[in-house]
């Protein structure tokens, strides 16, 4: 009889963002052995890291800085291994978040400046399209699904300048008032605005087309 084949692992960064264990069963749903977790080993050696976000820029970067889990995520993509940020989590990415008068350092990864949507009525909550951009791994076969959004604040430009060899980064973008990221992949960074544990299937399946790119990007 043929043994089943391991699961990918998978470590969400626990830092106190929120509660948290929803992706983790998403994780679990959309094929991954995944665990939430603060171990240093653990989140390094993992097959992928996700960074959970919920609340205030400010607040979300004060509790990775306490947690280290700012380096954590630094060492991961500085050896090409993926790691997957979720609303909040995606925002730090970028160079600066700005929220009620607070401006806050963010991790860098990208550049660019996190701000209030420009919309009638915030949050953003509920359910949304987006539309993907040419080459995604993430959406691949939900082009035309719809995902749960709960922010006001989002990255609503891209200022990176593309840079040869590296390959151009795939954009997602949604509208709320105005348009704004909706996720991104770039190399072993991948991220998105919404919740893909709240998206009910499509969110599973957006998890499980990330997760089936985890063993070879940790080959």
């Amino acid at each position: 009889m043929t043994e089943a084949p391991a699961r990918p692992t998978v470590a969400v960064l626990d830092y106190g963002s929120g509660n948290v264990h929803s992706a983790v069963k998403a994780l679990i749903a959309a094929g991954a052995d995944a665990r939430l977790t603060s171990d240093a080993g653990f989140v390094r050696d993992a097959d992928g890291l996700v960074v959970p976000g919920v609340g205030a820029f400010h607040a979300v970067m004060a509790a990775l800085r306490a947690q280290r889990g700012d380096q954590l995520i630094e060492r991961r993509l500085a050896g090409g291994r993926p790691v997957l940020g979720i609303c909040v989590g995606m925002q730090v990415m970028f160079d600066l978040g700005v929220e009620r008068g607070n401006d806050t350092e963010g991790l860098g990864e990208w550049p660019g400046t996190v701000t209030q949507l420009d919309a009638p009525v915030l949050p953003h909550m509920g359910w949304n399209t987006v539309t993907p951009g040419e080459g995604t791994v993430l959406f691949r076969g939900l082009e035309e699904e719809r995902f749960y959004f709960v922010h006001s604040f989002a990255a609503q430009s891209w200022p990176m300048v593309r840079q040869d060899p590296f390959r151009e980064p795939v954009l997602t973008w949604s509208t709320y008032g105005s348009s704004f990221l909706a996720a991104v992949e770039n190399g072993p960074l991948s991220a998105t605005q919404f919740h893909p544990e709240k998206s009910g299937e499509a969110g599973i399946r957006l998890l499980s087309n990330w997760i089936g790119g985890l063993a070879g990007a940790t080959l």
